[in-house]
């Protein structure tokens, strides 16, 4: 798992970790900025809606959308 970084955060009541490349990280931080929400905030959300996709994959995939319609996080 190297070159990954993760982050703890408390959803749903349970404590759990992600681990992202450090890249969906800057991404994911803006657009909770963006939102004017915490990182824990953001993550809820996308736990919240993220279906039966594993968490790490629902943030990529919100990162994604975020870059394609914004364009670069930096």
């Amino acid at each position: 798992m190297s070159g990954l970084s993760k982050r703890s955060v408390v959803l749903a009541g349970h404590a759990t970790s992600v681990a992202l490349e450090p890249e969906f990280w800057v991404v994911l931080d803006r657009v909770a900025a963006t939102r004017e929400l915490s990182k824990a905030q953001l993550l809820a959300d996308i736990d919240a809606n993220r279906g039966r996709r594993p968490l790490a994959s629902a943030c990529r995939l919100l990162a994604l959308e975020w870059v394609a319609e914004h364009g670069r996080a930096a």
